[in-house]
């Protein structure tokens, strides 16, 4: 009988729920409309269902009008984002992942004490972006190891490494490995950056690789983290495929296919996966077996203006 593998953890990560939370509240508390600077997350069904919901998601700040309110994703934003906030009077909220505030700290800790920062990422993500105008003077970015190769610090003694939250362990492991062959004197954070999710839902799929010949990893296609676990269940030898949907199935991945394993992106809601269950049951894939590599119970506080809305009794329908 065909089988389908569901990964746990898989989907939504304590960052994600409060970013969406935060949103939610916003347009509870005040009502709509409620401005996003970018989306809230790296999510297609995620931000439609909000715009619906009465959400503005705007690129930049100019397109808010001057004294309204507006949220920042949960990916991030530079000083300069929040000093052209200031400047047009909006009231900001702050969804920002507490993880990759964590970065920020980090990047403005080693600029402080005058090293070279290299912040190792994808130019083009948010997230990079916004740690990256922390200290655009000191900082460059490299993505891969011959990267690495080509970098000249004014003082190869005093190199720092931070990194984006959603990387690769493997790619950025070796990346890290390079960085202390180059600068024995490198300095780095106390604790990894990539978050906990990323790290568990990247392990989930290496200890699934053997047993399944197709993973399916649910997200969209901008997010960082859901990319990275198609890459990674690649590189063991399985064949995987990013589907925002059950929509994109293709299929020809199922020819000779009896076992199938599925997860989801930190930012993809698992109704799409159990969708995709349901349109896989159709097509054969009728035992559906939980596989969990670990149990996550990580939660992030909200910011100061939506705690006490948060904690309104819900109304009890008469």
């Amino acid at each position: 009988m065909k089988k389908l593998i569901l990964l746990r953890p898989r989907g939504f990560c304590a960052g994600v729920v409060r970013a969406i939370d935060i949103v939610k509240l916003a347009l509870e508390a005040y009502g709509p409309p409620v401005y996003v600077r970018k989306e809230i997350v790296h999510n297609r069904h995620v931000v439609e269902e909000l715009r619906r919901a009465g959400a503005i998601f705007v690129e930049e700040l100019d397109e808010v009008p001057e004294g309204a309110r507006v949220i920042f994703s949960a990916h991030g934003v530079a000083p300069s984002v929040r000093e052209q906030a200031r400047a047009r009077r909006l009231e900001v909220i702050d969804a920002t992942c507490p993880l990759v505030t964590k970065v920020h700290l980090e990047a403005l800790r080693f600029a402080r004490l005058g090293y070279t920062i290299v912040l190792i990422g994808h130019r083009d993500h948010d997230e990079v972006i916004g740690t990256m105008g922390e200290a655009p003077h000191c900082t460059v970015v490299v993505s891969g190891v011959e990267e690495v190769d080509r970098l000249t610090p004014p003082d190869p003694e005093r190199v720092a490494y931070i990194t984006q939250t959603t990387l690769s362990l493997d790619e950025t492991r070796e990346i890290v490995e390079r960085l202390r062959q180059r600068f024995p004197a490198i300095q780095g954070p106390a604790a990894q950056d990539i978050c906990y999710a990323t790290e568990n839902r990247q392990l989930a799929v290496k200890a699934v690789a053997q047993l399944c010949q197709l993973l399916l990893v649910v997200g969209s296609q901008n997010s960082s983290n859901s990319r990275r676990l198609v890459e990674v269940a690649r590189n063991s030898g399985v064949e995987a495929h990013l589907v925002d949907d059950a929509s994109e199935l293709d299929p020809a991945w199922f020819d000779g296919v009896e076992t199938v394993a599925i997860t989801a992106g930190a930012s993809a809601p698992e109704h799409l996966v159990q969708d995709l269950v349901r349109e896989l049951a159709g097509r054969g894939f009728s035992r559906v077996e939980e596989m969990t590599l670990k149990q996550e119970d990580v939660r992030f506080s909200l910011p100061p203006q939506l705690v006490s809305i948060a904690a309104r009794p819900t109304p009890v329908e008469p």
